[in-house]
């Protein structure tokens, strides 16, 4: 059995106490925040032993073995780096830092540590993903050419109740939605990646539209994700025998594959998730804690740092202008 703390207390962390409550290795003994009565009401609804005002006295209680850090994005570093040494395994909410910079100082207090961390890249983990990887090792497409993804949504966003969304620091649409996009470009794709154009909008200091065409060494592909538009949430894979189609890209259940030079379907895939898309990391987490393992296999410290040189490498384009490389800062320990 598992102890769990949750490192916040918001929507995000409401959703990932219901999945945990299903999982029978798993229990949630503490949440922290920092107000006492939303901890309260939270450990309420959720049935939670204890609630701690402050985070450092959740990471103190000797109970917890594990973590989920819930916080808004510019506080990952901070917390997952304070669990890591407090000897607690961490799976921190996507995404798991604000650039690559960050990724690595987590990544070389995890080594020091000998602790488990984990982005919560929960798309990897539900049912459909794993389909898609098969058809791909299968060859049922051919040898991926291409991937384009996107992640636009209408949101209105109340001025006088701000949010980190907005936060010209660790808000927008890249770092919240473009994460989703940059993970599946990631998985398929090899070397570093090049920005070959870019367009996007930005309010404030905060992008609201952001596209990105990208260049790998063994494939193109496309970034585009909105604040301030609907549009298309799909990831599409083109190969040389044909491509795959996959709705809803960050919580997919649905894919339909395409023969080559056809735009009638050749087979829809719907695989439901088991309980909810949080489940399948939680029971992945778990494995892995229970096993010793380091790292996940599925999401990787590596993989976690190429999402964020990505993030990286658009933000760079859209402040210059121009297109630019990205280059690996050090090696991750064991990750690369």
């Amino acid at each position: 059995m598992i102890h769990w703390g949750i490192i916040g207390a918001g929507n995000i962390a409401r959703r990932f106490a219901k999945s945990l409550a299903a999982y029978s290795e798993g229990r949630l003994v503490a949440v922290s925040c920092r107000a006492k009565e939303k901890g309260e009401a939270f450990a309420k609804e959720h049935g939670v032993p204890k609630v701690y005002v402050g985070h450092d006295a959740l990471l103190a209680d000797a109970e917890i073995d594990a973590v989920y850090i819930a916080l808004p994005h510019g506080l990952h570093r901070e917390w997952a780096i304070r669990s890591l040494q407090s000897k607690k395994a961490v799976l921190c909410e996507k995404p798991a830092v604000l650039n690559a910079g960050e990724m690595l100082d987590i990544a070389a207090t995890a080594g020091e540590s000998g602790v488990l961390f984990m982005e919560a890249m929960k798309t990897r983990f539900v049912p459909l993903y794993a389909k898609v990887k098969e058809l791909i090792a299968e060859g049922r497409i051919g040898k991926p050419e291409r991937i384009e993804t996107s992640l636009c949504n209408l949101f209105s966003f109340d001025p006088e109740h701000p949010t980190y969304h907005t936060d010209p620091i660790q808000g927008g649409c890249l770092l919240d939605e473009g994460i989703y996009c940059a993970s599946w470009l990631e998985d398929f794709s090899e070397g570093m990646p090049a920005i070959t154009d870019y367009e996007g909008t930005v309010e404030g200091g905060v992008d609201y539209y952001d596209k990105a065409e990208i260049k790998y060494p063994n494939l193109s592909g496309s970034l585009t994700c909105a604040f301030d538009r609907a549009g298309d949430r799909k990831a599409v894979i083109y190969g040389t025998e044909g491509k795959l189609v996959v709705d809803e890209l960050h919580r997919p259940e649905r894919l339909t594959i395409f023969e080559k030079d056809s735009n009638v379907p050749a087979r829809d895939v719907v695989l439901p998730y088991v309980v909810d898309d949080f489940y399948g990391q939680i029971v992945h987490f778990s494995e892995c804690m229970n096993c010793g393992k380091l790292q996940s296999n599925i999401m990787p410290l590596s993989a976690s740092l190429r999402c964020a040189q990505l993030i990286d490498a658009v933000r760079d384009a859209k402040a210059c202008g121009d297109a630019k490389p990205v280059h690996t800062a050090r090696e991750l320990n064991g990750g690369l």
